[in-house]
C-alpha cells in the first residue's frame, strides 16, 4: 500500500450512513484517505440531513448522489484499498468481487434515515449519534499505522475498530 488509501462505504440504501463515511473519511484524513459510498440498492436521493451533515463538514455536497456499488466493481473505476459495511442488510447481500482484493470489515449503524424512528427530532439524534460512531471509527482508522502492518494485521485491525469505539 502507499502513502494514500480510497475506502468504499456500503450501506442498502447509500442515502445517510455511508454518505456520511464518505464525507467524514475525506475532510477528516487531510488527504490521505479518499472516501466512497455506494448502495446495493441505491434510493436515488440523499437523505437532506446528511447532506447537511456533510456540507458543514466541508464536504463538497455536489460530489454526493445514491449510487449503486456496481460502479465501483467496473473498469475504470478507483482501486478500493478498503470496503466497509455499515449496515446489516449490506452485509447479508452477496458483494461483487473487488478487483484488487481490499480489506474489509463491517461496522453496523441503525438507519438514520428509516422513517420507523419517530418524529425528526428523534430522527436527526439518531442521525448525530451515528455520525459520532463513525466519526470514532474512522479516526481509529486514519491513526493506524499502514506502513507498519502486513494485510493480515491490517484486517484485523479494521475488525477490532467496530468493538473499540
Amino acid at each position: 500500500m502507499d502513502n494514500h488509501y480510497n475506502i468504499l462505504f456500503l450501506c442498502n440504501e447509500n442515502s445517510a450512513r455511508s454518505i456520511i463515511a464518505e464525507a467524514l473519511t475525506t475532510t477528516l484524513s487531510h488527504g490521505r484517505f479518499t472516501g466512497y459510498s455506494a448502495g446495493a440498492k441505491p434510493s436515488g436521493l440523499v437523505h437532506e440531513i446528511a447532506l447537511e451533515m456533510a456540507k458543514s463538514m466541508g464536504y463538497p455536497i455536489q460530489l454526493l448522489r445514491s449510487k449503486s456499488w456496481d460502479e465501483f466493481s467496473r473498469e475504470g473505476a478507483p482501486k478500493m484499498d478498503f470496503i466497509i459495511t455499515l449496515c446489516d442488510t449490506a452485509l447479508a447481500e452477496e458483494c461483487p468481487i473487488w478487483p484488487g482484493h481490499p480489506s474489509t470489515a463491517h461496522w453496523g449503524f441503525p438507519n438514520p434515515a428509516d422513517s420507523k424512528i419517530g418524529d425528526d427530532e428523534k430522527i436527526s439524534q439518531v442521525f448525530k449519534q451515528v455520525e459520532m460512531g463513525l466519526r470514532n471509527r474512522i479516526e481509529l482508522l486514519i491513526d493506524l499505522p499502514f506502513e507498519t502492518l502486513n494485510k493480515l494485521q491490517i484486517q484485523d485491525k479494521l475488525h477490532s475498530i467496530h468493538y473499540s469505539s
